[in-house]
């Protein structure tokens, strides 16, 4: 029950706002003020700061900041504040921080610069943003500020496309998505316009997740033969085929560097930094990963990759690609993955949690995953020779 926000007697006090808990029904819990400010107390704790109040016609709650950061006397102040403008006709959201409510276009920018320091592609990421939201969002978004988008907006730049170009769609949409929660986190809105509500708004598409194309696993022996009969560069050839036996991605071997390697123990420790959920993967190296490293050494041209370019820099991305494409193999360098995974479960005898931490995959049950902290190395070590056994046998059982 929200709190009348004109009755000073029950205006709120400093200790209420301390000492108050959420009583436990579903949704935060309001409590009013003055000026129209009102506190909202989540599930969680938390406890954050609303304006309601009208702007242009339009009413709006606009965050002020979560308790204790700011207080009870800091907020009413702004509420204050909020709502001499907005009855003087002006715009309170361009009280923050001095400057006002920012377009989706200049939001889009701000959030693109944040993220991009974590991209590690060499700019792809950056420009497939900058181009999928020039071409679908910014024709309808663009001007609009951050405050105003609707979910009707967000629809509007979907639905053209949501049948004919699926993948593009979603990738727009969690693009817009994310500019939206940026603006949630700086206090422009309450909600994101591009969430839950928006997917039950969109039409069923009917489109069938695509997975990689990947070869059987009786046939992955037989295309590491052609790959090793080729004329290709000797560092792309053992790449690919070092990337097969240790079920590995591409980024993650093209990068591979001496210093990971400790051949005493046969051991690859991937460093965190390249790895896909952000932590060490320790590699345990078959017989055959170990033989391929030795040839590796007797090519070493001192940059410290054990896979270098012609140029001593790491092999491009497209690279191993056109390797199995030129040759024919109907598959793509990540589908080996699959291609291992399957024959993981079908032909060996190691426990799925083994098969899942060969391909460096993270428990997502929170409660296992904290009861379980080995990596089950010499089991994933039994596990991986046994891979490099198959595939030189032809891909016999």
């Amino acid at each position: 029950m929200v709190v009348s926000l004109v009755d000073r007697k029950r205006s709120l006090t400093a200790a209420f706002v301390k000492n108050v808990r959420h009583k436990g029904g579903f949704g935060p819990d309001k409590y009013g003020d003055q000026h129209g400010l009102m506190l909202r107390v989540q599930m969680t704790g938390g406890k954050q700061w609303i304006w309601r109040g009208t702007i242009h016609g339009k009413r709006v709650d606009l965050g002020l900041g979560g308790w204790p950061y700011v207080s009870l006397a800091e907020a009413r102040q702004a509420a204050f504040e909020h709502r001499k403008l907005a009855r003087e006709g002006g715009d309170p959201r361009s009280l923050r921080t001095g400057q006002r409510v920012p377009t989706f276009a200049d939001a889009a920018e701000t959030v693109i610069r944040i993220h991009e320091q974590g991209w590690k592609d060499g700019g792809k990421n950056t420009s497939q943003w900058r181009a999928s939201l020039r071409d679908y969002a910014m024709p309808r978004l663009g001007k609009l500020r951050v405050s105003d988008i609707s979910t009707a907006d967000v629809m509007a730049v979907l639905l053209p496309i949501w049948n004919e170009k699926p993948e593009t769609a979603r990738r727009v949409r969690q693009r817009i998505g994310s500019v939206m929660k940026w603006a949630v986190a700086q206090g422009y809105r309450q909600d994101n316009p591009a969430g839950d509500a928006l997917g039950a708004a969109l039409p069923k598409n009917g489109v069938a997740k695509k997975h990689h194309r990947a070869l059987p696993h009786t046939e992955v022996g037989s295309a590491i033969a052609t790959i090793r009969a080729s004329r290709a560069y000797w560092a792309t050839v053992a790449a690919l085929e070092f990337v097969i036996l240790t079920a590995s991605r591409s980024g993650e071997v093209r990068h591979a560097r001496w210093d990971e390697v400790d051949l005493a123990t046969a051991t690859w420790a991937v460093p965190a930094d390249r790895m896909k959920m952000k932590r060490e993967h320790r590699v345990p190296l078959s017989s055959r990963a170990l033989q391929i490293l030795a040839e590796a050494r007797e090519m070493a041209d001192g940059s410290g990759l054990i896979f270098p370019s012609v140029r001593g820099l790491p092999l491009s991305d497209g690279t191993l690609s056109k390797l199995v494409r030129e040759h024919g193999i109907p598959a793509v360098v990540h589908g080996f993955r699959s291609s291992f995974r399957d024959w993981s479960a079908e032909c060996s005898n190691a426990p799925r949690e083994v098969c899942e931490l060969a391909l460096s995959h993270v428990n997502t049950d929170r409660v296992e995953a904290a009861y379980m902290r080995s990596d089950l190395f010499e089991r994933r070590r039994a596990l991986m020779q046994s891979w490099a056994d198959y595939i030189s046998e032809g891909g016999r059982n």
